[in-house]
């Protein structure tokens, strides 16, 4: 592994985290001291079934920019986020056994990991996920939280 600020291939992994679906490695490089995070991701043939039946594969990217702009602003680290979006990615994998899971079993799977880590990052996503059209659908679910 190349260090990104010196390009030395010198670099030791002080930290290593493994899920299912992802294992992150804290690294630190052993010419100029600085510190890096690497993920190494199992890529497995997963395709999502959208909600007007086409289907198209699974991008773990669409998920996490969905969960980090759901976390926009609020007071969580950043390496809370990426432990939430790990989990959730690890269970979506873990569901999918037949290789095929559609966006409202992802949205769910979404919903319940937010849920638990941060009610308003949860609203935000259920806002956009469920699309809700005016204020009582914001009431509604406010209510299925309390």
């Amino acid at each position: 592994m190349l260090c990104p600020y010196c390009n030395s291939p010198e670099t030791k992994v002080t930290d290593k985290r493994d899920s299912q679906a992802i294992t992150r490695r804290r690294r630190e490089c052993l010419k100029c001291g600085k510190r890096f995070t690497t993920y190494e991701r199992i890529e497995l043939d997963l395709n999502v079934i959208k909600k007007d039946g086409r289907r198209e594969k699974f991008n773990p990217d669409k998920l996490r920019v969905g969960i980090e702009k759901a976390f926009e602003k609020r007071p969580i680290k950043t390496e809370e986020i990426e432990r939430v979006v790990d989990e959730i990615e690890s269970r979506i994998y873990r569901i999918a056994k037949d290789k095929d899971i559609t966006t409202a079993k992802i949205g769910q799977i979404v919903m319940d990991g937010l849920k638990k880590k941060d009610k308003i990052a949860y609203i935000r996503f259920a806002s956009v996920y469920r699309e809700f059209a005016d204020i009582d659908d914001f009431k509604e679910e406010l209510k299925k939280l309390q």
